[in-house]
C-alpha cells in the first residue's frame, strides 16, 4: 500500500482574519481525503504560539486555546528535520511532514512570512512562494506592478503614518484633487476588508486614514468606482495558469466589508457572472496576468470592478490565500467551472509538491577554485 502524505494544515495565527482561516481550515481538513492523506492539525495562536492536537481546531473555534497549549510545537527551520518538535515533551521524536496547506489569511501567512518559514525547513507548501507573497498582500507594491504591466487600476495615493502626520493638510489637499469624494481607505496589508473605510467626505476621510493606521503603518487611498459591479476570478496552476468562470459578489453593504462577507449572510453570489462573453473572456485575461505578474504559484483569487456607465474593468486586487471554505468564491468559481472542492485540494497538493521536487535540484552552494575566503579580510 502506497504511503500516505503527511499534510499540516496551518491555521489561525496573529491576524485580523485569524476567526476567518478557522473556518477555512475546518472545511478543508474535512474535505482532505483521509485514504490519501494523514493529516496533522496545526493552530496559531493570536499571539503567535504553535500548538498542535487533533483537538486543536475544535479548541481554537471554541476560544479554549489555553487548553491546547499542553500540545505546543514548533516548525524547525532545520532543513534535514522538516518536521515539528514538542516543546513540553523532550520524549516525542519530530513529527515528519510532507507539505504544509497554509491557510492563514492576512498577515504573518499570506504576507510572505509563514513561506519563508517552509523555505528554510524545506518543506513543500501549498500556494505562492516568499515573493508573490507579499507582493499580493501589499495593496500598494502589486498596484504598482499592474500598472508597470500595463494592467488597469482605479487612482490611488499612498502613505506612510510618518509621511502623512507630516504633512496633514498637504496630503488631504492632494487626496481631494487627485480622487475626490467618494474614495476608499485602506491599510495596505489587510485582507477581509479589515480595517478599509468608504470616505464621503473630509471628516469620514480622516477617522477612515486614522482607522487604518491601527492596522498597518502605510495606507492606500483609492478612488471609488461608482455604479460598479464587483467580479472576480479564482486562477490555479504554475507558469502556465487555469481561469475559472466570472463570479459576481452582490453585497448587502455598500461595498463588500467584512461584515457582508462573513457576518450577515446577506451578500450574494452569482455563477457564472452576467456579463458578455466578450467582457468575461477578458476579465479572464487579466486575471491570469496579474497572476503572472507577480510571479504567483498554486492559487489566488483576483477581484474586479466592472463600471455599469462604460464597462471598463478595474483590477482591484490578487489574493494569494482566498477564502476556502465550501461556500467562498474560490472553490464555488472552480465548481462551476468543472473542479470539485475535493479535486482542487488534490491539485493544490500536488502542485506544491511538483514545485518544491523542482527547486530541489537546484544548486545552494558553490565551491570557488580557491579557498580565499580563509585568508582574513579581502577587498571585496
Amino acid at each position: 500500500m502506497k504511503n500516505k502524505i503527511r499534510v499540516g494544515v496551518v491555521f489561525g495565527g496573529r491576524s485580523g482574519e485569524h476567526e476567518v482561516s478557522l473556518v477555512s481550515a475546518s472545511s478543508i481538513i474535512k474535505a482532505l481525503d483521509k485514504d490519501k492523506y494523514d493529516v496533522t492539525l496545526i493552530g496559531i495562536t493570536k499571539d503567535g504560539k504553535w500548538v498542535s492536537s487533533s483537538e486543536t481546531l475544535k479548541l481554537f473555534k471554541n476560544n479554549n486555546i489555553e487548553l491546547d497549549l499542553v500540545n505546543e510545537k514548533y516548525l524547525l527551520p532545520d532543513p534535514e528535520k522538516k518536521g515539528l518538535i514538542s516543546l513540553s515533551d523532550s520524549s516525542v521524536g519530530i513529527q515528519k511532514l510532507d507539505v504544509i496547506f497554509p491557510i492563514i489569511h492576512g498577515t504573518y501567512g499570506e504576507d510572505g512570512t509563514i513561506q519563508g518559514l517552509l523555505e528554510l525547513a524545506n518543506i513543500a507548501y501549498v500556494g505562492a512562494g516568499v515573493l508573490a507573497s507579499a507582493i499580493g498582500m501589499d495593496k500598494v507594491i502589486q498596484k504598482k506592478i499592474f500598472l508597470q504591466e500595463g494592467l488597469p487600476v482605479a487612482d490611488f495615493l499612498y502613505f506612510t503614518r510618518e509621511g502623512f502626520e507630516s504633512d496633514i493638510d498637504g496630503w488631504i489637499e492632494k487626496i481631494e484633487a487627485k480622487l475626490g469624494y467618494p474614495n476608499f481607505v485602506k491599510p495596505a496589508n489587510s485582507g477581509s476588508s479589515v480595517g478599509i473605510n468608504k470616505a464621503h467626505n473630509i471628516d469620514e476621510l480622516l477617522n477612515s486614514i486614522k482607522e487604518a493606521f491601527n492596522y498597518d503603518r502605510k495606507v492606500l487611498v483609492e478612488k471609488s468606482i461608482e455604479n460598479a459591479r464587483e467580479i472576480e476570478c479564482a486562477v490555479l496552476g504554475g507558469e502556465f495558469p487555469e481561469v475559472s468562470i466570472p463570479g459576481e459578489i452582490i453585497s448587502s453593504n455598500e461595498f463588500y466589508d467584512y461584515d457582508a462577507k462573513y457576518v450577515d449572510g446577506k451578500s450574494e453570489a452569482i455563477i457564472p457572472a452576467q456579463i458578455s462573453d466578450t467582457i468575461a473572456n477578458e476579465i479572464r485575461h487579466l486575471a491570469k496576468e496579474a497572476f503572472i505578474a507577480i510571479d504567483c504559484y498554486g492559487m489566488a483569487r483576483v477581484d474586479f470592478f466592472l463600471s455599469r456607465d462604460d464597462n471598463k474593468i478595474y483590477l482591484n486586487e490578487i489574493n494569494t490565500i482566498p477564502g476556502f471554505t465550501k461556500i467562498s468564491m474560490f472553490p464555488k468559481l472552480w465548481e462551476a467551472t468543472g473542479i470539485s472542492y475535493s479535486e482542487l485540494i488534490d491539485k493544490l497538493i500536488h502542485l506544491a509538491l511538483i514545485k518544491h521536487k523542482e527547486k530541489n535540484t537546484l544548486k545552494t552552494t558553490y565551491n570557488p577554485k580557491k579557498d580565499w575566503y580563509k585568508n582574513g579580510e579581502n577587498n571585496c
